[in-house]
């Protein structure tokens, strides 16, 4: 399937933190990610989540991964955020209640083509029994 998408990516620098170290956390699930250093934190842009749908499917939180999409999804965007720390060890961790010690990892996707629905199904699709349902 040829989707289009948008994902802007963004995390705070700390004085306390190495500006390397949280650009490393971004790009341990999101490859393509070159990011940016501005008035205290990196941005960076992708166009792909291939990279972060693998890991989903690897550490087989398909279904976790789809109630935080749709649940932060406004029109044809969503969000969702990680933990920094999970996120250099190159896990998915996603904040739901406190953001942790370092701080989080935001993520908002601006989907163009499929819909919101369709990518999510992409990216993390629904499962049964814990396998993901093939179309």
């Amino acid at each position: 399937m040829i989707y289009s998408i948008e994902a802007e990516i963004t995390a705070p620098v700390y004085d306390t933190e190495v500006t390397d170290r949280v650009a490393d956390a971004m790009q341990a699930l999101f490859p393509d990610a070159e990011p940016e250093h501005r008035n205290g934190e990196l941005t960076a842009t992708v166009h792909t989540l291939d990279e972060f749908s693998e890991q989903l499917h690897r550490q087989a939180i398909l279904d976790s991964a789809r109630g935080v999409f749709f649940g932060n999804q406004r029109g044809d965007s969503f969000s969702f955020r990680l933990k920094k720390q999970a996120a250099f060890e190159g896990v998915v961790n996603f904040v739901v209640d406190e953001p942790g010690e370092l701080g989080v990892i935001t993520v908002s996707v601006r989907v163009e083509e499929p819909s919101v629905e369709e990518f999510v199904d992409l990216i993390a699709p629904p499962t049964e029994d814990g396998e993901p349902i093939e179309p």
